[in-house]
C-alpha cells in the first residue's frame, strides 16, 4: 500500500499524540481523595472510645485558640531563622525562638515547592500534584475540604492580606482582604507595603478571629538577586520588625482567663542556592514553622528544632482552634501543641487525627486492613476504650497516668505510620497506562525511521505493508497475545487503571493497532536487512540508490544521539544530563580535530596543490592564487577544536547545575559578589563588544547602528538594576528597576526584526534574491541575539560570547572547509545547543527556571510577555544554535540535494531550510514536559521530541518536493 509522505506524516503524528496522552494520564499521579463529596462537619465526629458500656458522647475538646495570626513569608529558608545569621537577621524571633513560649520546628514541604501547591498543603493537608504547577499561572476556586472554608462554617471571621493566589483559591471565604499580584518579581518593596499598611488597624479591633498575612518581597528578591544578596537582611529585618509588632499587639491584648493567642511564623517554601524554587533541595524544602503562644512553656535556652512535614500544620490549627479535620490530610497533630492540655483532650486530639487518617486509609488503600499504621490504631483505640473506661469510674491512680502515656504513644506511632503510608499513595503512579502509550510511541518512531529513505526518495511515497501485516499469522496471534495481557493486567491490579476503564471497544482498537504496527515493523527491518529477497532482480536498497558508507564522524554523531535517548531511562543520567552532554561535546571537538588534522596534513601530501582549487573565488569561479590565505586558514582550522574545548571548559565553571555538585561555589557567585562588581563590568563591556563585532558583520547600516545603540542600552540596563558599573558611577548608588532603560533595547530589537523580516519578504516575494534572503535571516538572528543579552544576567553574557564566537568558527573554518553535509551539521548544532542550555546554568530542575527575566522592562504582570520572556531565556542556548543554522543552511547555496545515501539517512531529513526553520520551534519545546516533574522519565520525551521533529519536517519537505516538481513541469511546457 503506497502513501504519499505528507499522509504518511500526519498519520504519525495524529497517533503519536493520542500515544502521549496515554501516557501522561497514567503519569500524574493520582492523588488519595475521600469518597464522600461534601466535607467535614462537628456532626460527623466520631464518639470517645469506651470499652465494655454505651457510647460515649462526640464532643469535641475545648478549643486551645481563641484567635490565630498566620504570617507567611514566602520563600523563607529555614537557615534565616534558626542559621548562624539569624541572630542577624531576625533578632527578637530569635530571641522568642530560644527563650520565649514559643515552639520551632523545621517544617519539611514536599515538590513542587511553587507557591499555589504550597498554600494548598497549608490548607487542605493533602499533597498536591506536579499539575499544580501548571496550574499555578491561573488558580481556580478550591473545592476541595480545606481549613478556610471549615472555619468559614464555624463562624470564624477571617481577614487576609497579601498574596492574591489566597483570594482566586478561597472567593468570598475572607471578610476583609487586598490581594497583590504574585508574579512581578521586580517589586520587592510596595507587594509588602500593601500588606503592612492594613496591619495597624487591623490589629487594634476584635472583630475578626484568623488573621493571614502572607509576604512576597523576599521571594522577589531570591529571584532577582539569590539568597546571599545584600537585600536579604534589610527584608527579613523588615519581617522581623512586623512580627514583633504583631506579637506586642497580641500580648497587650491577652485578657485574663480567656482563651489564648496562636502566632504563627512560617515559609510556603524555601529558595535554592541561586534563589529560585520548585525543586526538592534542602535548602528549597526545609522552611522554619514557629508556634508562638503563651499556652507554650517558656523555654530555657535554645533547643534544636523538631522536623516536621507541612501538612502537619493543617490538623494542627483545625483542633487547636475547634475545626474538624479536612477530609483529605493526610498530616498529623504536632504533639507540643498539645502538651498543656489534659490527658483526656490529648487522647481526644490524637483520637480524632487517628479516625479521620484511617478513614482516607480505607478510601485510598485497597488493603487498608493490612496496614500497620491502621492495625497500631485499632490497638490503640482499644486501649484509650480501657482508659475511658477506667477514667469515668473516677480511677485517679498513677497507673492511670502511665496507662495513658502508653496510649498516647500508641496513638502517635499509629499517626506516623498512617500518615506516612498515604502520602506514599500520592507518589502512585497508573504503569499500564504509562507501558501502553510509551509502546505506542515507541513504535510510530521506529516505522518512522525505517520508512525514512523511501519517503525522502524522488517519488515521496512509502509503500507500507499493511494488507500483508493484516492477513498473517502474526498479526491475530499478536491480538490474542496482548488481549490476554490486557485482561490479566486489568484483573489482578490492585488499584485501578485507566486504559482498563476503557470500553471494550476502544481497547481492541488499540491492541489491533498495536499488533498491526509490530508486524509492518518486522515488515520493514526484512526489507532493509541485506539479506532482503530482491524485487524484480533488484536489491531494494539498490532500488532507492542508497549505498550506505559510515565515517567515523558518522558513528560518533548517530550513537551519541541514541546512547543519550536512551541514558534518559535512568534518573542518575537526567539530574546530570549535562555531564553527558559535556562530554560529547568534548568527543565531538576531537574528533573535529582529527578531521582537520587528516584533511591538512595526511590527505594533502600526495594531493600537490588541489585543495588551490576546491575554494570559490567572490564571482563564483575556482582561484588558484590563494596559497597565503589557505595557508592561515589551515592553521585557524586547526586552533578552532582545541579554542572550543577551552571556552567549553571555561564555561562549566561559570554556573554549576543538576543535583550533586549544584551547591558548589563557581565563578558566577564570585564575579557576583559585591566586591568583584568592578571585574563584572569590564567582562560585560568586553563580552558586548566581541557579541557586537561577531554579529554586525553581515546586517544593513541600519541595523548596525541599532544593533550598537541596543547593546549599549543593555549595558546601561544593568548598571541601572545595580549588576554593573559605569565608570563615572558609585557603588553606593541606589538600584532602580531599569524599566526604561529596558524599553529601549525593546525598541531596537523591534526595529532589527523588522528590518529583517521585511529582506526575507522582499526576497520570498518580490525578487529571488538568496543575497537579500541571507542578510534578512541574519538580522532577525542578530535581533534575537540583542533580546538574549538584555534577558541573561551580567555574568552570564561570557555565554553567549562564546556561543556567538564557536559558531562563526566553525562555520568559517570547519563546517564549510570540511565539507561537512547538511546532516551532520545539524547533529552538531543540535549538540551545542544542549550544551549550552547547560552552560546558562539551567537543568531538569524547575528551581533553575529563572522566572525574573520575565519582568524586565515591566512594571507590572502581564502574563504573556513574562511567559514568552521567561521561556525564551531559558532556552536562549538551543534557539540561537538552531537559528544559526537555518541562516548557515540558507547561506549554503551549493549544498547537494536530500540525499538519502549518507549514513545518517535517518537525519537526513533536517538538510532542508523549511526543515530547518521548523527546528526552532521544536527546539524550544525540545523540554515542554519538564515543568511536570522535578525529573521526569525523559527517555520518552526525548523520543516523542525525535518523533514530532522527524514527523514534521518529512511534511515539510514533502510539499517542497512537490512545489519543485510543478515548477520543473511549468518550465518544461514553457519550452515546448
Amino acid at each position: 500500500m503506497k502513501v504519499r509522505s505528507s499522509v504518511f506524516a500526519s498519520f504519525i503524528l495524529t497517533f503519536e499524540v493520542l500515544g502521549v496522552a496515554l501516557f501522561l494520564r497514567g503519569f500524574f499521579p493520582v492523588p488519595v481523595k475521600s469518597s464522600f463529596s461534601s466535607k467535614s462537619r462537628l456532626s460527623d465526629l466520631p464518639a470517645e472510645p469506651l470499652a465494655g458500656g454505651s457510647p460515649n458522647s462526640t464532643r469535641l475538646p475545648q478549643p486551645l485558640f481563641r484567635r490565630a495570626v498566620v504570617m507567611l513569608v514566602d520563600a523563607l529558608r529555614e537557615d534565616f531563622v534558626f542559621g548562624g545569621s539569624g541572630r542577624l537577621f531576625m533578632p527578637y524571633t530569635r530571641r522568642l525562638v530560644e527563650r520565649g513560649s514559643a515552639h520551632s520546628f523545621v517544617a519539611k514541604a514536599r515538590a513542587p515547592t511553587v507557591t499555589m501547591p504550597r498554600i494548598k498543603a497549608l490548607t487542605t493537608g493533602s499533597i498536591p500534584g506536579f499539575i499544580d504547577v501548571v496550574m499555578n499561572l491561573n488558580s481556580p476556586a478550591l473545592v476541595e475540604d480545606n481549613l478556610i472554608w471549615q472555619a468559614k462554617t464555624a463562624g470564624k471571621k477571617i481577614i487576609f492580606y497579601g498574596d492574591d493566589t489566597w483570594v482566586r483559591l478561597f472567593p468570598k471565604h475572607f471578610m476583609e482582604y487586598d490581594g497583590t499580584t504574585s508574579f512581578f518579581v521586580s517589586d520587592y518593596t510596595e507587594v509588602d507595603n500593601n500588606v503592612t499598611r492594613h496591619l495597624d488597624s487591623t490589629l487594634k479591633r476584635d472583630d475578626w478571629d484568623i488573621l493571614i498575612l502572607h509576604y512576597l518581597g523576599l521571594d522577589h528578591i531570591g529571584h532577582i538577586s539569590g539568597p546571599h544578596s545584600s537585600l536579604i537582611q534589610p527584608k527579613l529585618l523588615e519581617m522581623d520588625d512586623i512580627l514583633k509588632k504583631i506579637h506586642s499587639s497580641l500580648v497587650s491584648k491577652e485578657a485574663e482567663g480567656s482563651l489564648p493567642y496562636l502566632l504563627v511564623l512560617c515559609g510556603d517554601h524555601g529558595m535554592s542556592e541561586t534563589g529560585s524554587h520548585g525543586g526538592s533541595s534542602e535548602q528549597e524544602v526545609n522552611t522554619p514553622l514557629v508556634l508562638i503562644s503563651p499556652a507554650f512553656k517558656r523555654k530555657a535556652g535554645m533547643e534544636k528544632p523538631g522536623v516536621v512535614e507541612q501538612v502537619d500544620l493543617t490538623p494542627t490549627l483545625a483542633l487547636g482552634l475547634g475545626l474538624p479535620i479536612s477530609q483529605n490530610s493526610v498530616g498529623r497533630v504536632i504533639p507540643g501543641v498539645l502538651e498543656e492540655s489534659s490527658l483526656r483532650d490529648q487522647l481526644r486530639f490524637l483520637h480524632l487525627n487517628g479516625h479521620q487518617l484511617s478513614c482516607l486509609l480505607k478510601d485510598g488503600v485497597p488493603n487498608y486492613e493490612k496496614d500497620a499504621g491502621f492495625e497500631q490504631f485499632r490497638v490503640a483505640e482499644k486501649a484509650h476504650g480501657n482508659w475511658m473506661k477506667l477514667y469515668l469510674e473516677g480511677n485517679t491512680s498513677e497507673v492511670l497516668t502511665n496507662m495513658g502515656k502508653k496510649v498516647l504513644k500508641q496513638y502517635l506511632e499509629a499517626l506516623a505510620a498512617m500518615s506516612s503510608a498515604l502520602s506514599k499513595q500520592l507518589g502512585k503512579y497508573d504503569m499500564y497506562s504509562m507501558v501502553a502509550g510509551m509502546v505506542f510511541v515507541f513504535q510510530l518512531l521506529l516505522v518512522l525511521l525505517l520508512a525514512m529513505p523511501e519517503a525522502l526518495s524522488g517519488a515521496a511515497a512509502v509503500d507500507l505493508p499493511v494488507f500483508s501485516s493484516l492477513i498473517s499469522l502474526p498479526f491475530y496471534l499478536l491480538c490474542l497475545l496482548l488481549a490476554s495481557v490486557h485482561v490479566l493486567v486489568c484483573t489482578s491490579a490492585g488499584s485501578s487503571c485507566y486504559f482498563c476503564s476503557l470500553s471494550w471497544g476502544l481497547v481492541f482498537a488499540a491492541v489491533a493497532f498495536s499488533s498491526a504496527m509490530f508486524c509492518i515493523l518486522i515488515s520493514l527491518l526484512a526489507r532493509r536487512l541485506p539479506l532482503a529477497p530482491k524485487i524484480h532482480g533488484k536489491s531494494p536498497l539498490k532500488n532507492l540508490g542508497s549505498g550506505w558508507s559510515f565515517s567515523e564522524l558518522d558513528v560518533l554523531l548517530l550513537a551519541g544521539t541514541v546512547g543519550h535517548t536512551l541514558s534518559l531511562a535512568a534518573s542518575s543520567f537526567v539530574e546530570e544530563e549535562h555531564q553527558t552532554w559535556y562530554f560529547l561535546l568534548n568527543t565531538l571537538c576531537l574528533a573535529v580535530f582529527q578531521d582537520v588534522c587528516r584533511k591538512y596534513f595526511r590527505e594533502q601530501k600526495g594531493s600537490g596543490d588541489e585543495e588551490e582549487h576546491i575554494l570559490p573565488s567572490k564571482d563564483g569561479h575556482l582561484s588558484a592564487h590563494r596559497k597565503p590565505g589557505i595557508c592561515s586558514e589551515k592553521w585557524l582550522a586547526l586552533a578552532t577544536p582545541p579554542f572550543t574545548l577551552v571556552c567549553c571548559r571555561l564555561l562549566r565553571s561559570l554556573n554549576q547545575t543538576g543535583v550533586q555538585w549544584a551547591h558548589l561555589p563557581d565563578v558566577g557567585h564570585w564575579l557576583n559578589s559585591s566586591e568583584h562588581k568592578m571585574v563584572l563590568s569590564l567582562l560585560s563591556a568586553f563580552c558586548l563588544v566581541l557579541i557586537y563585532l561577531l554579529v554586525q558583520r553581515r546586517c544593513s547600516l541600519v541595523s548596525k547602528v541599532a544593533l550598537a545603540l541596543g547593546l549599549l542600552g543593555v549595558y546601561s540596563y544593568r548598571a541601572a538594576v545595580g549588576n554593573v558599573l559605569f565608570p563615572w558611577q558609585h557603588s553606593s548608588r541606589t538600584a532602580s528597576k531599569g524599566t526604561v532603560e529596558a524599553r529601549f533595547v525593546y525598541v531596537f530589537v523591534l526595529g532589527i526584526l523588522f528590518s529583517g523580516t521585511k529582506d526575507l519578504l522582499r526576497s520570498q516575494i518580490l525578487t529571488a534574491d538568496a543575497k537579500l534572503k541571507s542578510r534578512g535571516l541574519w538580522e532577525i538572528y542578530s535581533g534575537l541575539v540583542l533580546l538574549v543579552a538584555l534577558l541573561f544576567r551580567a555574568h552570564n553574557l561570557p555565554v553567549l560570547c562564546c556561543c556567538l564566537l564557536i559558531q562563526t568558527l566553525m562555520a568559517q573554518f570547519i563546517w564549510k572547509k570540511l565539507h561537512y553535509d547538511a546532516a551532520q551539521t545539524t547533529i552538531m548544532h543540535y549538540w551545542f545547543g544542549q550544551a549550552f542550555f547547560y552552560f546558562q546554568g539551567n537543568s531538569n530542575n524547575i528551581a533553575t527556571v529563572d522566572i525574573s527575566v520575565g519582568f524586565v522592562g515591566l512594571e507590572s504582570y502581564v502574563e504573556v510577555p513574562a511567559i514568552f520572556l521567561t521561556a525564551l531565556s531559558t532556552y536562549a542556548g538551543p534557539l540561537l544554535w538552531a537559528c544559526h543554522l537555518v541562516c548557515y543552511l540558507s547561506a549554503e547555496r551549493q549544498r547537494s540535494p536530500v540525499a538519502v545515501s549518507h549514513g545518517c539517512y535517518c537525519l537526513a531529513l533536517l538538510r532542508s531550510v523549511p526543515a530547518a526553520a521548523y527546528i526552532v520551534l521544536v527546539t524550544v519545546l525540545r523540554y515542554h514536559l519538564f515543568i511536570w516533574s522535578v525529573f521526569s522519565p525523559k527517555l520518552l520525551y526525548e523520543s516523542m521530541h525525535l518523533l514530532l521533529t522527524a514527523g514534521v519536517c518529512l511534511f515539510f519537505i514533502t510539499m517542497e518536493q512537490s512545489r519543485s516538481s510543478s515548477k520543473s513541469e511549468g518550465a518544461k511546457d514553457s519550452r515546448q
